[in-house]
């Protein structure tokens, strides 16, 4: 397929062009690169560093794009809280620019990356994609919202759309030669924050809260490797089918808690890192685990590195020779 990935140049954006390519795809990236690295971007793919909002000028009538893989827009849950605005400019209003010049373009698929944070705290466990959508933040109200928006343009315009919910993504992908891993700034996430510190980039590790009703009192969350994630775009963009919104939540079924994370980073860095109790952060919930049922069921997705082992070590050897 001859396929346009917006945000190529951001973490999961890269990988996922990485494979695509490796699967025989055609690729343009469209990147701003306000966040993204045009070092990630795969020198066999073509580049366009535009503003998705300005997508018309790639997804002409008559250029012949099979899909759009969205992924561009703002990530960080914190700052969509202080600075709604951008959020819904970046996640909403250019997203739906996006999509008017698919329509104009007359592109068939379109695969979204959406966020587990459009669930918010959860009522059951482990949370599948019939459950109740109450986002605690801007970053998840804009993403439901563009899912919501999605669905009409699928009924309406007879697009084949699939949202893909992200759990926590984790790891780097490290293979024939290829090295694409995480590198956001500020870092605010929990995996590469501890590798900052193993590396004595950061003084020390912070976690918040230990008197949560789990094994080990903190945080439980469900991580998923870069890898596998990527995987499945390449298989939602098969399932695709025509007038219809398909959503996946992506996950391992696995929880982790933060304790685990800090002890198996200890063991793949052999750094004795030190750690901080603090205060519990408001809004996180206790445990976040996905159902990816639906997933493996329609897709026939498995995740394949689904230990704490594979993803830290992974991010760590892609770290040390990339960032650090």
């Amino acid at each position: 397929m001859k396929l346009l990935v917006t945000g190529g140049a951001g973490y999961v954006g890269s990988v996922t062009s990485r494979l695509l390519l490796d699967a025989g795809h055609e690729v343009t990236v469209l990147d701003n690169l306000v966040t993204g690295f045009r070092a990630a971007v795969a020198p066999e793919a073509t580049f366009v560093e535009a503003d998705i909002a300005d997508a018309a000028q790639v997804l002409t009538p008559g250029s012949g794009f099979d899909a759009v893989l969205h992924f561009a827009g703002l990530i960080a849950a914190g700052e969509s809280m202080v600075k709604p605005e951008l959020y819904w400019h970046d996640n909403v209003v250019k997203s739906l620019a996006l999509l008017d010049a698919v329509r104009a373009a007359g592109v068939p698929r379109f695969i979204f990356s959406s966020t587990a944070a459009v669930y918010g705290n959860p009522v059951e466990l482990p949370i599948t994609e019939n459950a109740v959508k109450a986002p605690t933040n801007t970053y998840g109200a804009t993403k439901l919202t563009f899912d919501h928006a999605l669905t009409s343009e699928a009924f309406a315009h007879n697009l084949a759309a699939v949202s893909l919910r992200y759990f926590n993504v984790a790891g780097a992908y490290i293979s024939g030669g290829h090295e694409i891993g995480e590198r956001h700034d500020p870092e605010t996430h929990l995996i590469p924050i501890t590798l900052q510190v193993a590396a004595g980039k950061r003084e020390k590790l912070q976690i918040f809260g230990d008197d949560y009703p789990t094994a080990d009192g903190t945080c439980v969350r469900d991580y998923i490797h870069v890898q596998d994630l990527a995987r499945a775009h390449l298989l939602a963009l098969d399932a695709a089918t025509a007038g219809e919104h398909r959503i996946y939540n992506l996950g391992n079924g696995n929880g982790f808690s933060n304790k685990q994370v800090v002890e198996v980073a200890r063991e793949v860095t052999g750094v004795d890192l030190p750690v901080e109790l603090a205060p519990r952060r408001e809004g996180d919930p206790a445990t976040l685990v996905a159902s990816s049922a639906r997933a493996r069921e329609e897709l026939g997705w498995v995740p394949e590195k689904n230990t704490l082992q594979a993803m830290i070590g992974d991010a760590w050897s892609f770290y040390r020779s990339h960032v650090a």
